[in-house]
């Protein structure tokens, strides 16, 4: 987050070099950022097509989404389903008062109880962590490098001061590189700490194990049109979909099997108490 916090202000201050005045930029920046942190929970609902479960029709849902939440010690959150035959789960909310936990009708057909008291748990933790807030935030530094590279390539040619244009396309497209590479090394730490803290939710670190070896598993099997239908939610997903052969240090979730790994080790840590 200091590295981030670092490319922030670099950014800032060349674009400060080739536009006029600070203030612009900076009412720009603001005003990216309140959007995405407002809507960004609503999007990744609508993207899923998910919607509100009637507790009355999704009762094997709630009992255990109000159970852990109460053995967590966090508001109810917002109960969401997504017919999906993709088993997964993910949360989204931006703080602990307001947090949704979503879950795929493939997810339900797949799990048994204690595994899926281990994903909701996972979730909940993210919900504790506030983990939707800090990486919307932290994502916005390449939302908005990105495009100006795209439109300093594209129009740049005509602007008269063709050298600050290419310095402000060569500084943003570092940054764009650099603040991606920081956004997936946090997500993966995160991840970490959502499968630790859901695991001391349930006390029952092998359950959340088996879940992520089962959900693993089960999306070889999934249809390929499927899972490229859902692959942009994977920063939300419990488990990415998909594999990827291009370097850890583009992960957005640390391997299954460093995660699995890690919660063997906290079993132990809790069976030798």
């Amino acid at each position: 987050m200091l590295l981030l916090g670092g490319l922030y202000v670099l950014f800032v201050g060349v674009l400060s070099l080739y536009v006029q005045g600070i203030l612009p930029i900076l009412l720009v920046m603001g005003a990216f950022v309140g959007a995405q942190f407002v809507v960004s929970d609503k999007l990744a609902l609508w993207s899923m097509g998910a919607s509100e479960g009637e507790e009355s029709e999704c009762t094997d849902l709630y009992r255990p989404v109000r159970r852990l939440s109460q053995q967590a010690d966090l508001p109810m959150p917002t109960v969401a389903v997504a017919e999906s035959g993709v088993p997964n789960a993910f949360a989204t909310g931006r703080s602990q008062q307001n947090g949704t936990v979503c879950v795929t009708t493939g997810l339900l057909a797949t799990l048994g109880a204690d595994e899926l008291d281990g994903v909701l748990a996972h979730e909940l933790a993210h919900i504790e962590n506030r983990d939707v807030a800090v990486m919307t935030i932290a994502s916005f530094l390449s939302t908005i490098a990105f495009p100006t590279v795209r439109w300093g390539l594209l129009f740049g040619w005509r602007n008269r001061r063709g050298g600050g244009v290419v310095a402000v396309i060569a500084v943003s497209l570092v940054v764009w590189v650099v603040s991606v590479l920081l956004i997936h090394a946090l997500s993966r730490y995160r991840e970490f700490a959502a499968d630790r803290g859901g695991a001391l939710i349930t006390g029952n670190p092998a359950a959340l194990a088996s879940a992520l070896a089962t959900i693993d598993g089960r999306l070889d099997r999934v249809p390929r049109e499927n899972l490229r239908e859902q692959a942009d939610m994977n920063a939300f997903f419990v488990t990415p979909i998909g594999r990827r052969f291009i370097g850890r240090l583009v992960r957005i979730h640390p391997a299954t099997e460093r995660r699995i790994g890690g919660l063997q080790v906290l079993e132990r840590e809790l069976a030798g108490r």
